[in-house]
């Protein structure tokens, strides 16, 4: 497993005030979601990379 990188309680948050009417949160969307993060995280770091540059950007993204 990763290191979280997401804050749980700001997941259940951001859904409670989407307006949408759903108010919970499943145990495993906050794993699945850090997981996807994590690979966000690792493309824009090997895409900066091959950019030769040694900072991480949005545009990396």
């Amino acid at each position: 497993m990763t290191e979280m990188v997401i804050v749980k309680s700001k997941i259940k948050e951001i859904v409670s005030q989407s307006g949408e009417g759903i108010n919970a949160v499943a145990g495993d969307f906050a794993d699945v979601l850090n997981e996807k993060v994590n690979v966000l995280i690792k493309e824009a770091c090997n895409r900066a990379k091959g950019n030769k540059r040694s900072t991480v950007m949005a545009k990396d993204l």
